[in-house]
């Protein structure tokens, strides 16, 4: 088991010593952003701003101007939440390469509390022109999106989290924007999961299948630009859809999946996730189940589906 950030601090330091146009910038928040890899084999093209997030972002626009590319780190609720107007009118809007790589998003941030644990960070992201969001299901496709983030001409906003998540990917698998991954074959229902969720519903698949129904799973770890064609696919070839992430049911995965759904081969859709609400200090896994994203509401989702 491997965090998200861990393998991001790991991708970091291998792509530093391959192009030295690679520079990163903290927000006072290095040892658990895991960017102090970087830091202590690059120091010169290292640059903690202090606890301030506008900065962080203002300053990666300005090296991106230049011709460097930039990764900017802090926690997802901050960086996306207190730098937004700056990634809009400084990053999005002119187009800058800038790479947003957000650690400690979600439920799972546990013990830390409502104030640290973003739940609107895809929708934040997701709304802003010319911004690619991504969200890797574990360490493998971690490390490689952030070497794709980094061929990637343009804004791209990275979500990692803080909590050691199952390998599910071997060495040989390739991450590509825009496309999403079809984990496991089926003809009944078909769930869509991002980020740590992808776990849970390959787990639900498996007990599904216990009971003879056959659950196609879709790893989305591209959430813009979506994979319309995956999804439409799925809408044609089984009876509906579940979405599964760890982030509010407004403005993220299930919006996404049902904006495609709905202009193109209308089906049912049922959006697992926190709904419209706020969290809570406690454990992470204990939370996921207390917010409704254990393996057993996905399986009662599923089943709702079939009922129809």
């Amino acid at each position: 088991m491997i965090a998200t950030r861990d393998a991001y601090g790991e991708a970091l330091r291998e792509l530093g010593t391959i192009n030295k146009d690679i520079v990163v910038l903290d927000a006072d928040l290095s040892g658990s952003t895991k960017t102090i890899t970087f830091k202590k084999e690059f120091p010169e093209r290292f640059f903690n701003v202090g606890i301030a997030e506008q900065n962080l972002i203002g300053t990666a626009a300005g090296l991106a101007a230049a011709g460097k590319i930039p990764f900017a780190s802090s926690f997802a609720m901050f960086a996306t939440g207190r730098a937004f107007e700056i990634i809009r009118n400084s990053v999005c809007y002119p187009n800058l390469n800038v790479k947003i790589a957000a650690t400690h998003a979600g439920l799972m941030v546990g013990e830390d509390g409502a104030t640290h644990q973003a739940l609107e960070d895809i929708s934040i992201m997701r709304s802003l022109p010319n911004m690619v969001v991504l969200s890797p299901a574990d360490g493998v496709e971690a490390k490689q999106c952030i070497y794709k983030a980094a061929e990637y001409d343009g804004p791209v906003y990275i979500r990692l989290g803080r909590s050691k998540v199952p390998v599910i990917f071997d060495e040989d698998y390739k991450f590509e924007i825009g496309k999403g991954v079809e984990l496991k074959e089926g003809k009944d229902v078909t769930i869509i999961a991002t980020g740590v969720m992808v776990e849970k519903a390959l787990i639900t698949a498996d007990k599904l299948s216990e009971e003879n129904i056959s659950a196609r799973v879709i790893n989305m770890s591209t959430i813009k630009p979506i994979d319309k064609n995956i999804i439409i696919k799925a809408a044609k070839e089984t009876k509906g859809i579940v979405t599964v992430e760890e982030h509010n049911i407004i403005g993220g995965l299930g919006s996404a999946v049902s904006e495609v759904v709905v202009e193109n081969v209308p089906t049912y859709v049922e959006k697992i996730g926190t709904m419209d609400t706020f969290g809570e200090s406690g454990n992470g896994n204990k939370l996921l189940e207390k917010y409704g994203l254990g393996v057993e509401n996905i399986i009662k989702k599923s089943k709702k589906i079939l009922s129809r």
